[in-house]
C-alpha cells in the first residue's frame, strides 16, 4: 500500500477537511493557481472598476471558498482562504496583524470549543495546515516584506514558499533564485515546512520523497486558465511566441509535485503538526497567560480586602 493510500484511509468515508490560506501581492497569478490545483474556479477574477477606489489605503480582505476535491481516491473538502489587499499599501505592517490574528482566531475558536462541557458535534475545524506564500519572480532576493511576513506567521502555521510566475524566468536563473530564498530563509531563522525526515519512524521510500519535494523548495508555480491541444491531449499550459509551458510538466514547473503534497501525500502530516506542535504552543502560551491574569486578579482581590475596614 503507498504512502499516499494509507494517508488516504485515515481520512475514511467522509470528505477529509483541509484548510490552507494564500498570501502574496496582487498579480502574481495566486487565484489563477489555486483555480488550476482545484481545477474548478474556485476564486473568481476580481477587477477594480473605479480607479478612484483603486488608489486608497486598503486592508486585507480575507475571504474564504470551499471545493470539494478528489485526489488518488481521496475525497477532501478543502478551503481556500484568500487575503486581496496584502501588500499593496506603502506602509503593509497592519497586514501581518490581519492575517495573524485570523490564524489565531481559529485557533481560539478550537479552544473554546474544547472548554465546553458539551461540545458540538457539527463543529468544524477551521485551523489553517497551510500557508502558500507567493514570491514574485525578481530572481534577486526576498524582499523587507517577504522576510517580515514569514517570519511573523512561521510560529503558528506551516509555510511553504512559492516562486510565482516561474516561467518568466530561465531554468539557470530560477536554480539561482531557488538558492537565494532558501539562503534568506536560512539567515533570518524563518521556519518553513521542509519535508522533515524522521530516521526513526520513516521508511526509506518516505525518506527519499521527502528529500527530493526538500530540494524543490521554493517550489516554482505556474497557473493557467486556458487548456491547449499539446501532442494529442488536453493541457492546462501558457501559450507563448517560443512554445508552450505545460502545467502538469514536471520539467517546466513544480506544480505537480505541490499538488501532491496539498491534495494528497503530505495532508495527514501537515494536519498533525498543526495540531500536535503549533496549536498546542497556542493553547499552551494562551492558558499560561488567563493563568498569569487569574493569579493578578486574585492578588489584587486579597489586597483590596486588607485595605476595606475592619480588615485584620
Amino acid at each position: 500500500m503507498s504512502m499516499s493510500d494509507m494517508r488516504a484511509r485515515r481520512g475514511g468515508k467522509k470528505a477529509f477537511l483541509f484548510n490552507m490560506i494564500i498570501v502574496g501581492q496582487a498579480g502574481l497569478g495566486k487565484s489563477t493557481f489555486i483555480n488550476t490545483l482545484t481545477n474548478h474556479p474556485t476564486i473568481p477574477k476580481r477587477q477594480c472598476d473605479d480607479p478612484a477606489q483603486c488608489t486608497l489605503e486598503k486592508t486585507v480582505d480575507i475571504q474564504a471558498y470551499t471545493v470539494e476535491t478528489d485526489e488518488d481516491g481521496m475525497k477532501m473538502q478543502l478551503t481556500v482562504v484568500d487575503t486581496p489587499g496584502f501588500g499593496e499599501n506603502i506602509d503593509s505592517s497592519t497586514h501581518f496583524n490581519e492575517i495573524l490574528s485570523y490564524i489565531e482566531h481559529q485557533y481560539d475558536d478550537v479552544l473554546a470549543e474544547e472548554s465546553k462541557i458539551k461540545r458540538n458535534p457539527k463543529f468544524q475545524d477551521s485551523r489553517i495546515h497551510v500557508l502558500l506564500y507567493f514570491i514574485p519572480p525578481t530572481g534577486h532576493a526576498l524582499r523587507e516584506i517577504d522576510i517580515e511576513l514569514m517570519k511573523r506567521l512561521c510560529g503558528r502555521v506551516n509555510i511553504l514558499p512559492c516562486i510565482a510566475k516561474a516561467d518568466t524566468l530561465t531554468p539557470k536563473e530560477l536554480a539561482a533564485f531557488k538558492m537565494r530564498i532558501m539562503e534568506d530563509i536560512a539567515v533570518n531563522e524563518i521556519q518553513v515546512f521542509d519535508f522533515p525526515c524522521d530516521e526513526n519512524e520513516d521508511d526509506d521510500e518516505t525518506m527519499q520523497e521527502n528529500l527530493e519535494l526538500r530540494s524543490l523548495l521554493p517550489f516554482a508555480v505556474v497557473g493557467s486558465d486556458d487548456t491547449l491541444l499539446v501532442n494529442g491531449r488536453t493541457l492546462r499550459a501558457r501559450q507563448y511566441p517560443w512554445g508552450i509551458v505545460e502545467v502538469e510538466n514536471m520539467k517546466h514547473c513544480d506544480v505537480a509535485q505541490l499538488r501532491s503534497v496539498l491534495l494528497s501525500t503530505h495532508v495527514q502530516e501537515l494536519k498533525e503538526l498543526t495540531h500536535d506542535v503549533l496549536y498546542e504552543a497556542y493553547r499552551s502560551e494562551k492558558l499560561s497567560q488567563l493563568e498569569g491574569l487569574a493569579e493578578k486578579l486574585a492578588e489584587l482581590n486579597m489586597q483590596a480586602q486588607e485595605q476595606q475596614p475592619g480588615s485584620v
